[in-house]
């Protein structure tokens, strides 16, 4: 008996039955032939349904539109005989490309075998396949990364740059998002609350959103702006905005983002975003730099910059305005600023974050590889710029 209470039967028995199926009997038919009951015959056939290929495959018997055994012994003997592909694929009725597919899927060594080559195709038609993140120290190294906050696009770009030669330890960005989302009950399923930046637990699609810039006079606009600025072929080149606190504590956070690296700077606006207090934070925060790295700063039409001409004044840098409702005409700052809001949420008082919180912010999205980038970071790509300066 076997360990389920049910009678065993015989190998012999079982390829009877398969072997009546593959003659084309009805399952009745085959079972009676193989001497088994139908409720037998009936398990047989689920227990075969529920895994590829079944116990017993007959190799014979080629699965819909795959090649049998029977041509791949034929492709086996046309090419050991010399024959190109497209004589094969005549003979055997098939499209050359698919003759040509069978061939370099399955050669070994320089040596087709059809034998081996029918085994491997139904290893490959196995299913549930086993999903990529199920290995530890790959699934490990991503929710590491998911946790420091970068994206699934980031994590499987850092992945390439850290394991070039192991592809067992890259995955895409694509398999994140499907084991975070599409399978909501798989490997990542546990993380998801904290792995994505956003929150987000179902997928939708990005809506560009943007501020209310305000106008004032004595704009240089943007399209004044250089075409060095436009091609980011020059570091150097700026773009600024204030992210909002709460109406009462009228808090306010400066953000520049360096255009050609992406590397942000946080300005620390405690108690008010006047004119006056952005200028100075801008001044000292702009001195800090090398002179190479002062080019400009594009800005949008919001009052905190009527003293703008003071700025340049101070620091060298021309400040460029962008057309009104136009935020995608400073894209790397407001994308920047997207990321922020995740450690500065809207309508808080952000008075409460000091500098040395600013810092350690800025220097975590700097430290994330960017795509742009070949998933190198922004810290990076600034160092080698600095060190290697661009006249």
């Amino acid at each position: 008996m076997s360990s389920m209470g049910r009678p065993w039967s015989p190998l012999s028995v079982r390829l009877a039955f398969w072997e009546g199926l593959d003659a084309g009997l009805a399952v009745a038919a085959a079972a009676r032939a193989a001497g088994v009951s139908r409720p037998t015959a009936y398990r047989w056939l689920s227990d075969h349904q529920k895994v590829l290929p079944s116990p017993l495959p007959d190799f014979t018997v080629p699965r819909a539109g795959l090649l049998s055994l029977r041509e791949r012994e034929e492709i086996g003997f046309q090419l050991a005989q010399g024959h190109g592909v497209r004589h094969i694929a005549a003979t055997l009725g098939r499209s050359p490309s698919t003759i040509s597919r069978e061939v370099a899927r399955n050669r070994v060594s320089d040596r087709y075998s059809p034998s081996l080559a029918q085994e491997q195709t139904w290893a490959r038609a196995r299913r549930p396949k086993p999903r990529k993140l199920d290995r530890l120290a790959l699934r490990e190294q991503v929710t590491t990364m998911l946790t420091d906050r970068f994206s699934p696009e980031q994590v499987a770009g850092r992945l390439k740059v850290e394991h070039p030669e192991n592809p067992e330890m890259q995955v895409s960005h694509e398999t994140i998002y499907q084991a975070l989302y599409v399978q909501g009950r798989g490997s990542l399923r546990l993380e998801v609350a904290a792995a994505l930046r956003s929150g987000r637990v179902r997928r939708r699609p990005q809506r560009p959103e943007g501020p209310r810039p305000q106008r004032f006079q004595e704009m240089v606009m943007i399209s004044d702006r250089p075409a060095e600025v436009e091609d980011r072929a020059v570091p150097g080149h700026w773009e600024g905005d204030l992210i909002i606190g709460s109406t009462a504590s009228k808090s306010a956070i400066g953000t520049l983002v360096e255009r050609t690296t992406g590397y942000v700077m946080l300005l620390h606006l405690p108690e008010d975003h006047t004119a006056r207090t952005v200028a100075d934070a801008m001044i000292t925060a702009m001195n800090s730099l090398p002179e190479q790295l002062r080019r400009s700063t594009t800005w949008d039409q919001g009052a905190e910059m009527s003293r703008h001409q003071e700025i340049t004044m101070a620091t060298g840098m021309p400040i460029y305005f962008c057309d009104p409702h136009s935020p995608w005409q400073r894209g790397s700052n407001e994308n920047t600023n997207g990321l922020l809001r995740e450690y500065f949420p809207k309508s808080t008082d952000l008075s409460f974050h000091g500098p040395g919180i600013l810092e350690n912010v800025a220097a975590e999205l700097n430290r994330r590889p960017r795509k742009r980038h070949g998933y190198r970071t922004p810290a990076e790509v600034l160092a080698e710029l600095v060190s290697n300066p661009v006249n």
